[in-house]
Parts: structure tokens; sequence; C-alpha cells
């Protein structure tokens, strides 16, 4: 798979602009990179695999969980992986089967299960830090949502110290890499890879393959809105970033309302 095109290049510039900026990665670090078997965490590998290589006090390893796919899934990741190079560490639970007869928050409770999980198997394999895919328009999506779905202004943190595993830490290293370069970048090169494929997932997609989430429709809903004014994910990111406390009449941290 070819790496030093333009736009594998300007991407890549958008990783280091994070590890960077949010102190992400250190000498010394012992990283597993969390690999979904999406488009976001394999390139996200790959930037991992070329960092690593140009910062050899850094050791990175690429675990993934198989929750329960069904055959044909679990071969496309296994032959993804072979087409980009990416050394993955499968290990396999049952998550799927845990949490496709619950009815409330189906996808809330699979992505706790999946972390912990994920965490523990870092740790096992002398890690100090996990690394997710968790790209700029997450980041946009999930303040967009915790304000519209969840009455509060909370956004998704480039860090976050575990206070389950001790001495360990989740990054988001592609913080500042747009899905749509993502996007462009996937077709460029042919590549297909898995959405989620939960079972829950499965039985309320539509032929299209969009789903009825509130991520959907707040996606949606950013999308007319860029029509109007191009730079409105970037406000939302930078309103992240500069929040104005002596306006407001209330906030939370430590777990303590002011």
């Amino acid at each position: 798979m070819p790496n030093n095109d333009s736009l594998f290049e300007n991407i890549y510039s958008a990783f280091l602009s994070a590890v960077e900026k949010y102190r992400l990665v250190e000498a010394g670090d012992r990283v597993a990179v969390c690999v979904s078997g999406g488009k976001d965490s394999m390139l996200a590998s790959l930037f991992f695999k070329r960092y690593a290589a140009a910062n050899p006090n850094v050791t990175v390893r690429y675990i993934c969980m198989d929750p329960g796919y069904n055959a044909e899934n679990r071969k496309m990741i296994e032959s993804n992986a072979e087409k980009l190079g990416i050394p993955l560490d499968i290990f396999e639970t049952q998550i799927f089967d845990s949490v496709v007869r619950i009815e409330k928050s189906p996808c809330y409770l699979c992505a706790r299960m999946r972390r912990g999980w994920l965490y523990r198997k870092a740790k096992e394999a002398g890690c100090n830090k996990i690394a997710l895919g968790h790209h700029f328009n997450d980041v946009i999506e999930t303040t967009v949502m915790a304000m519209f779905y969840g009455a509060q202004l909370q956004a998704m943190l480039p860090k976050l110290h575990s206070s389950n595993f001790e001495g360990m830490e989740l990054i988001r290293p592609m913080y500042c890499v747009h899905e749509e370069d993502i996007i462009r970048w996937k077709n460029a090169h042919g590549l297909e890879f898995l959405q989620c494929a939960c079972r829950f997932t499965e039985s309320c997609m539509a032929g299209d393959g969009t789903g009825v989430s509130k991520r959907q429709e707040v996606k949606q809903l950013l999308r007319q809105l860029k029509r109007d004014n191009p730079d409105i994910e970037k406000s939302v990111f930078n309103s992240i970033h500069s929040v104005c406390l002596d306006t407001m009449p209330g906030w939370k941290t430590k777990g303590e309302e002011h």
C-alpha cells in the first residue's frame, strides 16, 4: 500500500499536529493501537507504524478485539490488515451476545465493555496507553449531541487518564483529522472497511447504510448548516478550546457542581 501520496501526507500532518499539540505520545511510551476494523482505526494504525519507525523510543502494538463478528467481517479485518501491513493481535470476546437483548442504550453498554477489554488487553501487553480512532468529526458530533440530547456542554478529550486501570491513558491521535479526508484516502485506494457490525445495528440499518441514530441526525444537521457556513465545524471545535467560564451560570468539575 503506497503511503507517499500527497493525500496521505496531508492527513499524516494532521495526525502529527494532534500528537504534538496535546502531547499524546512521549519517549518510552508503549502504545496499544486499538483496531476495530473500520477506516479510522486502520488509518491510525498506518500512521503509528510510520511514527514508530521514526521514533524508536516509542513501542507500538496493534490489538483488535473480536466481540462476536461473523466470519465474513472477521475475514475483512484480517484481509485489510494484511494489505496494509499491520501485524494485528486479535483476541475474542462475546460482547455482542451480552448486549443484543438489551433494549435501552445497547451501544453505550457495548462501548463501555469494549473499552474495558481493550484496557485489559493493553495492560497485559505491557502498554501504558491505548489509542482510539476518533477523529475531528467525532469530536464535533459528540459536542453537539451532548448539548442537544444530554443537556450539557461536554466535549471529547484528546487524552484521558483511566480511573479503573491505574497508569493507563487513552489518547485520540486522529483528533485533528477530518473524516472526509479519511474517506477520500479510502476511496483513492479502493479499500472497503468494516462498519459497526453488531446485530442491533444490522437490525436498524437502512439499505443505503445510514442509520437512524442520534449521531446520524447530528451528522445530517451539520451537513445542512455547513452549506450556509462552511466553517461551522471549525467554530464548534474552536469553541471547546475557548470556554468562557465567566459567562456560565453553572459548571461541573471533578463531579462537583458550581
